[in-house]
């Protein structure tokens, strides 16, 4: 899962939002390093990484990719499925999309104490509606190529939107059969 999904299961509470995505920026242990809410948070992100990484039905779909792909495979099954959830917003939350995200990046905006990285591109995040963006297929060429430049493998990413574009179908249905999982999965508390 990518960060609009993270935001979406993570809870509505401001330390809640903001530790959904902290799970992405902050590495090693969490014992005291933040405040006892969002540090819940940030271990539910990393709950829902676990889950998602061994169920069958993501296993499944990462086996959809031609096997020169499957290293990476991951990384771009998590945007996809961002995609997913941003096109079909409506089937699985209550509140509209783009007030979802105006909300959150507000939040984000006024917290003076992100994760350095975070730091950076929070402002890009929320002026570029990055995660409204997200339901249009074709942002997720940009957010490739974002990735790419943070890859050992700059070139392990090319020719993927032709991939995502054939398997379009397979893998949309792999998402709305595994993400009603993955949200009862957080509804039981995220521990399996």
């Amino acid at each position: 899962m990518n960060y609009l999904a993270h935001l979406h299961l993570g809870g509505p509470a401001p330390q809640q939002l903001l530790g959904s995505l902290y799970g992405d920026f902050v590495k090693g242990s969490l014992e005291g390093r933040f405040a006892p809410q969002l540090e819940a948070a940030i271990r539910l992100h990393r709950h829902i990484d676990s889950f998602t990484d061994s169920h069958p039905l993501v296993l499944t779909a990462l086996a959809r990719f031609p096997a020169s792909r499957r290293r990476f495979a991951g990384i771009v099954l998590d945007v996809f499925f961002d995609h997913c959830l941003a096109r079909h917003w409506q089937d699985y939350a209550d509140q509209p999309l783009r007030l979802f995200t105006e909300r959150f990046y507000r939040i984000l905006l006024a917290e003076p104490a992100l994760p350095e990285r975070l730091a950076r591109i929070a402002p890009y995040m929320a002026a570029d509606d990055w995660l409204g963006a997200y339901a249009d297929f074709t942002t997720l060429e940009h957010v490739f190529r974002g990735i790419s430049r943070r890859l050992s493998r700059p070139e392990a990413l090319v020719g993927v939107m032709p991939e995502l574009e054939a398997l379009y179908a397979p893998l949309m249905a792999d998402f709305r059969t595994f993400y009603p999982q993955l949200q009862a999965f957080v509804a039981a508390g995220g521990q399996r």
